[in-house]
Parts: structure tokens; C-alpha cells; sequence
């Protein structure tokens, strides 16, 4: 039983961190506490997960050249509760100064900056799985715009992730790179989480959010399907690039990094 105990220890913090990085010592930690002070484990880790996140983490990030992305902000936002509470919405000072700028200026077009993943508070090179790249602090995720059913614009996302919603279900890269042997790349439609609503989406103001994103000189590149770039009338955008096929798939949400 004891060997049974141990082995769904180790598990859990395995699992925690990989999903949040620092999620597994919060563990370690709250079973060495609770030992101590005779509390159940499911008492002492959630007050100290949230004491990690709000109050210990961001201090300490900034050592390592990242700071948190705002929760709650008029102009920029995660799409849900996940990725600040996963220590997914670390990034570089100089991406964060940049978002921000461009949350206001867009913020005058009334269009919100929505984030998905973006990269975890400490360590250059630890995996944000399941990415390939979002291990520096320069990248971060960006949601498409959408409108109702009604044509109305609206700050809700089709995915409950923010990923896996297609523009189009198929496209000829997404084709051509899974005739090639690459499973993964359109392995997001199965992280949806669920399809809460029904949008559309929005080109025009997606085009618009794209601009707003590019018009500031410290971003390097945007991923994009190559599709969508031509549909959007972004072929002029040297920045705006095809990812490869060996990573995902890009006509669900947006990838931005700086130098």
C-alpha cells in the first residue's frame, strides 16, 4: 500500500509538472506541511498553490527575466482561468511591453487582445508541452476575432482551449503534411476541451488584429497558415510565416514571438 502511495506521488507531480512547471514541488512541498501540521493534503495544497501564484512566483520571475501577463485588464486577457492558474502567461519584459501597447491601440478599434499559452515563469529551455517552442519567453498565443450568429462581434472563442477550432476543417497544407507523416499536425482538434459555441470567423477584424499585433517593431514573426495569410491579403507581410510542417496546425489561433 505504502509503494502504491508513493508511486501516485511521484505521478501527480509528474503530471503537475509538466502541466505547470512548478506545480509538483507545491505538491512536495504540501505533503511535507501537512505531515507536519497534521492537515489533509487537499487543505494545504490548494491555499499554497494560490500562494505560489499570486504572491511568490511573480516576484521571483522576474530573476529570471519573465513577468506574468495581466489576468484581469480592459484591453488583455487569457481566454479562461487555465492558463494564469497554470503558470502559462509568463513572458519577456519586452513581449509584455508590446502586447500592452498594442492592446491600447487596438483597444481604440474595439478589439481585445485574448491569450492562450505563452510560457512558463522560470528557465530558458523547459518544454511547454505541448509546444515545440514556448521555452524562452518570447512567444505567446493569440485568438482569433469572431463574430455571433448574428454578426456581432464578440469576445467569446469557439473552443473552450482556444485551440483545435478551425477556420476550415481542411486545407491543402494540413493535406499535404499529413500525407507526409506528420500525425500532429492537426492533433489540436482534440484539445478543444469542448465547442461552447457557435462564432464565425472574423476576417476582417481579425486582419485588423494581426496589423495592430505587426505595426510594433519588436516582433519578429507570426505564424500563420499559408491559406489564411492569402485570404487575409497578408502576402505582403514578410514577418507572417509558414511554421513547417512539423509543428501544428495555425488557422485556429495566431503565434507571435519577438527577437
Amino acid at each position: 500500500m505504502k509503494l502504491i502511495k508513493l508511486f501516485g506521488h511521484i505521478l501527480f507531480i509528474v503530471i503537475l509538472s509538466v502541466v505547470t512547471q512548478i506545480g509538483g514541488l507545491i505538491w512536495l512541498i504540501a505533503v511535507l506541511i501537512s505531515i507536519k501540521i497534521k492537515k489533509q493534503k487537499r487543505i494545504v495544497f490548494p491555499l499554497l498553490y494560490l500562494i505560489f501564484n499570486l504572491l511568490l512566483v511573480p516576484p521571483i520571475a522576474s530573476f529570471f527575466g519573465r513577468e506574468r501577463l495581466p489576468v484581469f485588464h480592459n484591453y488583455i486577457k487569457p481566454i479562461n482561468w487555465f492558463y494564469p492558474l497554470t503558470f502559462r502567461n509568463y513572458v519577456k519584459p519586452e513581449l509584455k511591453k508590446s502586447l500592452l501597447k498594442s492592446s491600447i491601440d487596438l483597444a481604440h478599434l474595439d478589439i481585445r487582445i485574448t491569450y492562450l499559452d505563452a510560457n512558463f515563469p522560470f528557465f530558458d529551455g523547459f518544454p511547454l508541452l505541448p509546444h515545440l517552442s514556448h521555452d524562452d519567453g518570447k512567444k505567446i498565443d493569440i485568438s482569433f476575432a469572431y463574430k455571433d450568429i448574428k454578426g456581432n462581434r464578440t469576445d467569446k472563442k469557439p473552443s473552450i482551449s482556444g485551440y483545435g477550432a478551425y477556420v476550415y476543417s481542411t486545407n491543402l497544407t494540413s493535406l499535404e503534411c499529413i500525407k507526409k507523416g506528420y500525425w500532429q499536425y492537426d492533433f489540436t482538434k482534440h484539445l478543444t476541451f469542448g465547442i461552447q459555441s457557435k462564432l464565425n470567423f472574423d476576417t476582417e477584424n481579425t486582419k485588423t488584429l494581426i496589423q495592430g499585433l505587426l505595426y510594433n517593431s519588436k516582433i519578429d514573426k507570426v505564424f500563420l497558415e499559408p491559406y489564411l495569410k492569402k485570404e487575409l491579403g497578408l502576402s505582403n507581410y514578410k514577418k507572417i510565416r509558414f511554421h513547417g510542417c512539423q509543428a501544428v496546425r495555425h488557422d485556429d489561433h495566431i503565434h507571435l514571438q519577438i527577437r
